[in-house]
């Protein structure tokens, strides 16, 4: 069993900042990577950031400057600080656990996902 647990949604200022936790427990034998999607409302979901096994990171065009990510291997934690917020960051934030495959595809386990709202 595996399980993804999400934290720190909430509602925002546009310009204000939040912080994303994602801690995975359970059973894996190997890490590829772990990565936020966000899927903004009537959008499909997208690739936010990535963080691969090895430590090196990727980020959407649409968030590179503002948004970081960094991960715990010790607790099996994965943060996103996001920073300068815009209403079109708006949207459910869904941690991914890839445990194979590609670092950019979508395998393995999902969170349940966290709701962020940007007002204007």
């Amino acid at each position: 069993q595996v399980q993804l647990v999400e934290s720190g949604g909430g509602l925002v200022q546009a310009g204000g900042s939040l912080r994303l936790s994602c801690a995975a427990s359970g059973t894996f034998f190997r890490i590829n990577a772990m990565a936020w999607y966000r899927q903004a409302p009537g959008k499909q979901r997208d690739l936010v950031a990535v963080v691969t096994s090895g430590g090196s990171t990727d980020y959407a065009d649409s968030v590179k400057g503002r948004f970081t990510i960094s991960r715990d291997n010790a607790k099996n934690t994965v943060y996103l600080q996001m920073n300068s917020l815009k209403p079109e960051d708006t949207g459910v934030y869904y941690c991914n656990l890839k445990t194979y495959g590609s670092i950019y595809g979508d395998g393995g386990y999902w969170g349940q996902g966290t709701q962020v709202t940007v007002s204007s």
